[in-house]
């Protein structure tokens, strides 16, 4: 029973960990599709929510019957053979895409927080990644165990030092405004889309190695239920510092330097370790996949994605989140679309 919790606690912390990336832990993407519409980014949160948990749950499951090496083998079996190429290529682009937003936004961390140079970021990040990817799967499910909780407990910090009961509700003129083009009842369903291809990297593998499938379904159900939980307070905790908090490429981080120096420095390492935990997922993802097609040596491999990464993440942080983030929300919107029609194969 105790072996079956700490794996269920693995497995919820890996999930989690895979999500929470730079958009996320920055409190980026949280305002971009969630704050900026008020009280109706509760609603979305809590959409998304449920569509985590049945996400996580349903991949990991479908990927443990049909043993999946990498999503390659996952896209095949929910698309077919023609089409299961197509969603791989859009599989591919969008972890390559996001592998990018990733490195610049360990960089962006040393420019804007630290004053450091924004490319010694990158590069830490880069040699750091590189050593992770030596153990494979086992090193991934290491970091998030090690960061996941460091995030748990600065939500719940914030939920004591900065939520409000009184005005969490609250829309403000500005907000209101956003709220006639009702991007504000897709948002969920896009975030959702954005994060399947980070969930479909990391979460296949996991699923088709893990004999437990109680732990499984449990894991995906807890890591659901964890992201609903921090988006929640991030959301809250941002809505009471608009519109000012809207200047800042790390919003979370500007709410938190109010704590004092020192919870500023470690929100900031743990801000660093959950983007960490995303560059690492998205790169074995996209180095298993190519490895199920072509024979490539992995240490090679890996550097080569790194440095293709780095290339693109020169356009800039913010730059890319703002324009990637959506597009690629709704190409995985696709992916999500399929998966939900899918039945289990019969054993």
């Amino acid at each position: 029973m105790k072996k079956n919790t700490s794996m269920i606690i693995q497995i919820a912390a890996t999930y989690s960990g895979t999500v929470v990336g730079a958009g996320f832990a920055s409190g980026q993407s949280i305002m971009q599709f969630f704050t900026v519409y008020g009280a109706y980014g509760v609603l979305g949160i809590l959409c998304s929510t449920f569509l985590f948990v049945w996400i996580g749950t349903k991949m990991m499951i479908l990927a443990h019957h049909i043993k999946a090496f990498s999503y390659q083998e996952f896209n095949v079996y929910l698309f077919g053979k023609i089409f299961g190429k197509v969603a791989n290529a859009l599989t591919l682009i969008i972890l390559f895409g996001v592998t990018a937003v990733m490195l610049s936004g360990t960089g962006t961390i040393f420019e804007e927080q630290l004053r450091l140079p924004y490319q010694l970021g990158i590069i830490i990040s880069i040699v750091l990644c590189y050593l992770v990817m030596t153990k494979e799967i086992s090193g991934i499910m290491f970091v998030n165990s090690l960061v996941v909780p460091m995030m748990l407990f600065f939500t719940i910090l914030l939920v004591v030092k900065v939520v409000r009961i009184d005005n969490i509700f609250d829309i403000v003129g500005w907000q209101n405004q956003q709220l006639y083009n009702l991007k504000w009842f897709v948002s969920p369903f896009v975030y959702a889309g954005l994060n399947f291809a980070f969930i479909l990297a990391v979460m296949v593998p996991l699923g088709s190695e893990v004999d437990d499938e109680s732990a499984l379904k449990w894991g995906g159900f807890w890591g659901g239920i964890g992201l609903g939980f921090m988006l929640l307070v991030s959301h809250f905790a941002m809505s009471s510092k608009m519109p000012e908090i809207l200047q800042y490429d790390i919003p979370m981080a500007e709410i938190i330097r109010d704590f004092g120096r020192y919870f500023h420095v470690l929100f900031l390492l743990v801000i660093y370790g959950e983007i960490f935990t995303t560059l690492i997922g998205n790169v074995f993802g996209i180095s298993r996949q190519i490895q199920s097609l072509y024979n490539l040596p992995k240490s090679w491999l890996v550097l080569g994605i790194l440095l293709a990464s780095f290339l693109i993440s020169q356009a800039g942080f913010t730059s890319l989140l703002t324009y990637l983030y959506p597009l690629f929300g709704y190409m995985g919107l696709i992916l999500l679309i399929f998966l939900a029609v899918q039945r289990m194969p019969r054993d």
